[in-house]
């Protein structure tokens, strides 16, 4: 019997709100909020009847642009309320990436904060939707780039924004609404409804929108807290980006349906990730390796007590068998465990548990959570592999993707005919149902726990005026597991400087992706074919940069 659950995320809330109302659940230390389930839950219901009295229909698609800021969480979960898509920006974007994704996902409406680091939300909104500044009607915003945007809500101090909503001024206008039409229009959704897209990059070099559901992000959220033993007792340390599905699914969703208490930071930092463990007496963190690791080698480490911690997710990168011990014993975490997905599964597919030894907990990525499939297929033709024989990890089950916002070509690419997702790792599985990845089909780089897909960045580089042709591939690094290296042969008669290609980069696309090397070539190694051979490439500049 399945023990699939048929739950919207505002039926989540709701239920969490009724039998938890005095549990703790948003502890942002930096922003003072805190808030338990009942006032949690009410913030929610005014930001929903905001959301309805600007004219947001169910299936209507809302982007959101900023960190983990309190209003992210009401956001997700107002939206989650009354079936409006929340379309997930990454912070790290510029403005190429920005205009593109609100062009491709239809948003009609764009939540920003002001700025992030030493980059402008703001200016950079005005850049793109320069309408702004004629300060139209609210609803009537008319954006030549982007013709279905309406709306603009603005999060920040600033008193002068033209055209631009500010938050409060959003939830006062809720007030309108009355709460039973927040009850009839959640009571409307459907379980099959997509609620979240989120963008991936591809080989194709722009960005997908994942289209996933409440029944796939309910569920995963379920089955992730269940492995970990959440409960109303535990508080977790969100420092991963909510924008991400390890953020907003693993984390944050993860919590609100066992009764648990987020505990939020705006983004990573490892003192102030010790600071509020002690603190708060965090029971789980989650977190990608490179963030355990800065975190364990921070000076005033030892001054910080610990030892409330519990469980936790590593993620994103391999977990070197150091890390997990010091993890386990110095950081007092012994049922640590590790998750492998992908965002098109919602995203976990596979995890440890809790008991396994730190052996299975550091050369593999455990065995598939209840009702998810899994198997390792030969590429070429689809058969099924025998245990410990690599080949493609494909996945199937209610936790899967609807599919690429209007790519059904790339959907039919990624998901064959029989339901099965194709990931595009490389693995193989023991005779124990235990999995492990030993590589990528594609040349995808993981730098840090971001992904990176060279044609995206390849693609951008060809506007360059002097480019002839370009690749990217990932070489090995000690730090962030790989960096980003561009190789570029000019056209004719032209000359460059690699400091040239990196101000070209800035300010367009995200820090991460910028490549950290540059090599001007004349050439690339080939075959016969003529099809470029990328692994002599990662050969060669590997030995010239060494990790």
């Amino acid at each position: 019997m399945s023990a699939f659950v048929h739950q919207t995320i505002g039926q989540v809330i709701q239920k969490a709100a009724a039998q938890y109302p005095q549990n703790p659940v948003l502890i942002h230390p930096e922003y003072g909020v805190r808030q338990n389930y009942r006032e949690f839950y009410d913030e929610c219901r005014k930001v929903a009847r905001g959301l309805m009295a600007l004219g947001i229909q169910r299936g209507d698609n809302v982007s959101v642009w900023t960190t983990n800021i309190p209003q992210w969480l009401y956001l997700q979960f107002s939206l989650g309320m009354i079936g409006g898509i929340l379309v997930t920006v990454n912070t790290n974007y510029q403005s190429h990436e920005l205009e593109y994704i609100l062009q491709q996902s239809d948003s009609t409406t764009l939540v920003i904060m002001d700025s992030y680091r030493n980059v402008s939300f703001y200016d950079t909104v005005r850049q793109i939707i320069p309408e702004l500044e004629a300060q139209p009607p609210l609803g009537r915003l008319t954006a030549k780039k982007i013709p279905l945007m309406k709306n603009v809500i603005y999060i920040g101090q600033r008193q002068d924004i033209p055209g631009m909503l500010p938050f409060q001024q959003l939830m006062e206008m809720g007030e309108k609404i009355s709460d039973r039409k927040l009850t009839e229009r959640m009571n409307s959704l459907d379980e099959n409804d997509v609620i979240n897209m989120q963008y991936t990059s591809g080989t194709t070099g722009f960005p997908k929108g994942v289209t996933l559901t409440h029944h796939n992000i309910v569920n995963n959220a379920r089955m992730v807290g269940d492995v970990m033993g959440m409960t109303g007792r535990d508080s977790l340390l969100i420092q991963v980006l909510m924008f991400h599905c390890f953020g907003c699914v693993m984390s944050t969703l993860n919590c609100v349906y066992h009764g648990s208490a987020m505990v939020v930071l705006e983004y990573f930092d490892p003192l102030k990730a010790l600071q509020t463990i002690a603190a708060e007496r965090c029971t789980a963190v989650n977190g990608v390796p490179t963030m355990f690791t800065a975190i364990l080698n921070h000076p005033d480490f030892e001054r910080y007590d610990l030892s409330s911690l519990r469980t936790g997710i590593m993620a994103g990168a391999p977990c070197p068998e150091e890390t997990m011990n010091q993890v386990r014993e110095k950081m007092h975490c012994p049922e640590i465990v590790i998750a492998f997905g992908q965002t098109e599964c919602s995203p976990v597919m596979t995890m440890t548990r809790r008991d396994d030894p730190v052996s299975l907990r550091v050369t593999t990525v455990g065995r598939l959570l209840p009702d998810i499939e899994g198997k390792i297929i030969e590429p070429l033709n689809g058969e099924e592999l025998p245990a410990n024989v690599q080949g493609e990890i494909v996945t199937r089950s209610a936790c899967v993707m609807k599919g690429y916002y209007k790519m059904p070509e790339a959907t039919a690419e990624a998901i064959d005919r029989e339901g099965w997702l194709h990931t595009g790792d490389l693995g193989e599985v023991d005779k124990n149902g235990y999995f492990k990845v030993t590589g990528r089909i594609k040349d995808m780089i993981i730098r840090g726990g971001e992904n990176i897909y060279p044609r995206e960045i390849e693609e951008f580089l060809y506007k360059h005026p002097k480019v002839a042709n370009v690749q990217v591939i990932g070489i090995p690094d000690k730090k962030y597991g790989e960096q980003v290296l561009a190789a570029i042969q000019l056209k004719s008669r032209e000359t460059a400087t690699t400091e040239e290609f990196s101000e070209f980069c800035r300010g367009k696309i995200a820090r991460y992706k910028i490549p950290k090397y540059w090599e001007i070539v004349d050439s690339f190694p080939m075959t016969a074919s003529g099809k470029i051979q990328k692994y002599k490439m990662k050969e060669a500049f590997s030995r010239k940069y060494p990790a």
